[in-house]
């Protein structure tokens, strides 16, 4: 079978397509012919390496963390999916491998397709899915009644975190481009900011809790409207030792992020706030509540209209690199409309 993959990190992003064999599963695995699978920012820090001290692959690495498919195959343990079942999955940290004609995936890391979601759009959910899931409901530990500010939350992450956040009860405030001002209201944001004309440094009373979407050049504007005990969480600004002790890194590697995350959590204890950093895990149970959510508000996730096959990948891969997508960008592994 064709995948996509690189035998080296490399800051040129460029991509092969190999033939390789169709995985076996274990026993609790299920082999998934893919449909389709999204191509993400975290494509980009795979390919280069940005990553490796949270992750680091062996070679050759077959690339992809997020797709739709159906059933082929089930293990001998696997009880709950059966053949022609229509899945979606962010794949393990440690077995991504999403640019496939099939893969084989454990069944924990799965959840029946939202039922009004297609392949197309159903590969734009689990990646910003769960990591809004993950950021609101284990690192900012939210609560009904508190209130949110995702500053640059128009895009894709945005539109699966307002109506997380609002299922939850908080109130939500995003800022972001003129044009995507109608969408994310209609996603269930309670006021917008238009980041061309408003400076949300100087209009919103404090919050709780700040999702940062933009990375480090933000974070002291960000700090200055979090009320004192609240919490900023950093899509992209990097990890700091909370990270990697909560996530039962070695000593050695604790000891290096808290080394890089040191001026990150100076600031923001200069503010009496809590620095956090997410990278987000597989979660078949959390993608079931996040499908509950969509089902019940009948979320439909914007896609790209550019159409990129499998053989697209690195063309795909560029154009998520100079960024500015209408949508998730994604490849049709075995859709050719």
């Amino acid at each position: 079978m064709k995948a996509v993959q690189i035998k080296k990190y490399s800051k040129e992003l460029q991509t092969e397509i190999n033939e390789i064999p169709i995985p076996t599963i274990t026993e609790e695995q299920v082999l998934i012919k893919v449909k389709v699978a999204a191509v993400n920012p975290l494509e980009i820090l795979n390919i280069t390496g940005a990553v490796k001290l949270i992750q680091d692959y062996p070679m050759p690495l077959t690339l992809g963390n997020e797709l739709t498919g159906v059933i082929e195959a089930v293990g001998e343990k696997v009880t709950a999916y059966q053949i022609g079942d229509a899945v979606y999955t962010r794949l393990p940290l440690e077995h991504i491998g999403a640019f496939v004609e099939y893969a084989a995936v454990d069944a924990v890391a799965l959840s029946p397709l939202p039922k009004n979601l297609d392949f197309l759009t159903g590969a734009a959910v689990p990646l910003t899915g769960l990591t809004a899931y993950q950021a609101l409901h284990e690192e900012l530990e939210a609560k009904a009644g508190q209130t949110l500010f995702i500053p640059g939350g128009s895009g894709s992450f945005g539109q699966m975190a307002i109506p997380l956040a609002k299922d939850l009860g908080l109130t939500v405030i995003v800022s972001g481009s003129p044009e995507a001002k109608e969408r994310t209201l209609a996603a269930g944001a309670d006021r917008y900011l238009d980041y061309k004309t408003e400076n949300y440094w100087e209009l919103i009373e404090p919050v709780d809790f700040v999702i940062d979407t933009l990375g480090k050049a933000e974070l002291d504007r960000e700090l200055s409207i979090i009320k004192p005990g609240g919490r900023l969480l950093s899509l992209i600004a990097g990890p700091n030792k909370r990270f990697a002790i909560t996530k039962g890194m070695p000593k050695p590697k604790q000891f290096l992020l808290g080394l890089a995350g040191k001026t990150l959590d100076k600031k923001a204890k200069e503010k009496g706030v809590e620095y956090h950093f997410i990278f987000v895990r597989s979660d078949g149970e959390q993608l079931k509540e996040i499908s509950r959510i969509i089902e019940k508000n009948q979320i439909i996730p914007a896609i790209d209209p550019r159409i990129f096959q499998l053989e697209d990948s690195n063309e795909a891969i560029q154009y998520v690199a100079k960024g500015h997508p209408q949508g998730k960008v994604l490849l049709r592994v075995d859709l050719k409309e």
